[in-house]
């Protein structure tokens, strides 16, 4: 088994969205002896956003690219190619004004290419990453689970569907901004619902 982690918190140390996806790691590890990982921290090294010059370099025929856009799109390659060799991907997502971080942006940004990860039909796009479990351990200021505040479970479930990713469970630790006893309620919270999904 090949498991893929990818941090998206801007913190290096103490962030809970990491927090999580370490402890989500450590359990499907426990359950699955041997299990490779490769842990990703956009933060410590992030991902050059999407620009024009990478657009101009991804509509470049590969045999025609120069050697600055080459080496721009082998760096999307091999976002894309860990994803495409893990089992299973755990991210840490915090929110942040009511999203995701740019930094996981950027990541969505280099792994969604057309004709690799998906493709367009007649009947709509297809996604092209199946076969895939994904959790996500998401840490909030406030409480917006389930609620119209929450744009980025919306924005997350669209990202995995139009990549092929459909089995997905989300973790929650919100009210991380409410003082100590809400942060050890959402704690313990989170650690329930983490042994309730991976037993």
């Amino acid at each position: 088994m090949n498991i893929l982690q990818i941090n998206s918190s801007a913190r290096s140390t103490g962030s809970a969205s990491t927090r999580l996806a370490d402890a989500i790691v450590a359990r499907v590890q426990a359950a699955n002896p041997g299990a490779a990982l490769v842990r990703r921290d956009l933060a410590a090294a992030p991902h050059p956003v999407l620009d024009e010059p990478t657009l101009q370099a991804l509509f470049t025929p590969a045999d025609k690219r120069t050697p600055e856009q080459a080496a721009r799109i082998a760096l999307d390659d091999a976002l894309i190619a860990q994803v495409q060799a893990a089992d299973v991907i755990v991210i840490g997502a915090p929110m942040y004004n009511f999203g995701i971080t740019v930094q996981l942006k950027s990541w969505f940004d280099a792994i969604a290419r057309a004709n690799v990860t998906f493709k367009y039909t007649e009947n709509g796009p297809v996604g092209l990453l199946t076969g895939k479990k994904v959790y996500v351990g998401l840490s909030r200021g406030g409480l917006h689970r389930d609620s119209a505040n929450d744009s980025q479970v919306p924005y997350l479930n669209t990202m995995f569907g139009f990549l092929g990713l459909t089995d997905v469970q989300y973790v929650y630790s919100e009210g991380m901004g409410m003082g100590p006893e809400a942060v050890a309620k959402a704690q313990a919270q989170a650690d329930a619902e983490i042994n309730a999904i991976l037993v």
